[in-house]
């Protein structure tokens, strides 16, 4: 089924983040996204999210939200997308405020916008049924629902939210029912046997005038300061009081403050190869790899070993042949100022590392 798609557009990129969960390679001014960790060596995972949304949404309607120490970045590495879309929040609040301020800015653009929605840090290897996916939702939302993408999940894993699938609305959307956080092992196994729960990825599609209704009736106290921007914007000072508004602003997730509580929810399933790249254990199931299973640099030997990750990510010695002798399942990535080993089974302890350093006050390496 063809479906037609809509002029009135818009993308919201999340692109914040601490910079823990992939150090060394990632900072606090260098986090995930601005990592290459997808299919291209010379492409970083925003930039992947900008191309994979351009065929439908182009540059001049694509806004991205990211913080004030990350807004130089991300304009050098976005020069196609106006700098007044660069949306730089003075501290983080959460995603309900940084969708709210976005949509706020979106529909004095466009009063009757659609938003898409989607995290800066995701992997996608099927883009066009990424896409057709995506134009399915704006179906439902030009219908008034705020609607999400759910995952079709492939295992029973424990560390994404999940969203049950309700009754149909009509082709290939259905009603959200019911929003879960992350399980227990237990309940995430029944959930992909029952095949009616999709994984909560982030991305959510919506008009512009539903979304600030559901705000002003859940979130009180983020419509008030978001008014008060709008006002701001008409009189050109709204950079001038965005410090203030945002320390007044709720920090809650748009599931807590909106999705939860909304009666209009829908949700269209996609299956297009997705994966929020969330450790370096994900990174390695991305990675090509060798006959035994080792994702290394060219200049790298290996014997006796399998299932090993080496990113070589130093800039002063780079091409210094590594050597892996009957080594197993390991992370190694070792940048100019630091270097990181650890089982592949525990990846996700790499933000350990980053909690030692900050608590020994060698803040220069996070």
């Amino acid at each position: 089924m063809n479906v037609e798609k809509p002029t009135n557009l818009y993308a919201v990129i999340m692109a914040g983040g601490a910079g823990t969960r992939f150090w060394p390679a990632s900072r606090e001014k260098h986090p995930k996204q601005f990592l290459a960790l997808g299919s291209r060596a010379d492409e970083s995972l925003l930039e992947a999210t900008v191309n994979r949304i351009v065929p439908l949404i182009p540059e001049e309607r694509i806004f991205i939200a990211t913080g004030r120490h990350l807004e130089a970045k991300t304009k050098a590495l976005l020069p196609r997308v106006p700098p007044a879309n660069i949306l730089a929040e003075p501290l983080a609040r959460n995603t309900a405020p940084c969708i709210g301020w976005a949509t706020a800015a979106i529909q004095r653009h466009d009063p009757q916008g659609i938003v898409v929605v989607l995290p800066s840090d995701h992997v996608v290897t099927n883009e066009e049924e990424f896409r057709r996916v995506l134009l399915k939702a704006t179906e439902a939302a030009a219908r008034g629902f705020i609607t999400t993408v759910g995952i079709v999940p492939t295992r029973p894993e424990i560390g994404y939210g999940y969203i049950e699938k309700g009754e149909e609305i009509s082709g290939g959307i259905r009603r959200a029912a019911r929003f879960t956080e992350k399980p227990p092992i237990a309940v995430a196994q029944s959930y992909l046997a029952d095949g009616s729960h999709l994984w909560n990825a982030g991305m959510f599609v919506f008009r512009a005038d539903v979304m600030r209704q559901e705000i002003a009736t859940h979130l009180p106290e983020l419509a008030s300061g978001l008014a008060v921007l709008d006002s701001a914007a008409r009189e050109g000072r709204e950079k001038s009081i965005l410090d203030e508004v945002f320390r007044r602003l709720p920090s809650i997730s748009i599931d807590h403050g909106v999705m939860e509580h909304a009666e209009q929810v829908a949700v269209v399933p996609g299956d297009f190869g997705w994966s929020d790249v969330g450790s370096w254990q994900t990174a390695w199931e991305l990675a090509e790899k060798d006959e035994d299973g080792n994702a290394i640099p060219a200049h790298a030997i290996t014997f006796d070993a399998r299932g090993n990750l080496v990113r070589d990510l130093r800039r002063s010695t780079k091409g210094k042949t590594i050597a892996l002798i009957g080594v197993t399942d390991l992370v190694i990535v070792e940048t100019d100022d630091a270097l990181l080993v650890l089982p592949r089974d525990r990846a996700q302890d790499a933000k350990l590392a980053v909690q030692a350093l900050k608590s020994s006050g060698k803040t220069e390496l996070i």
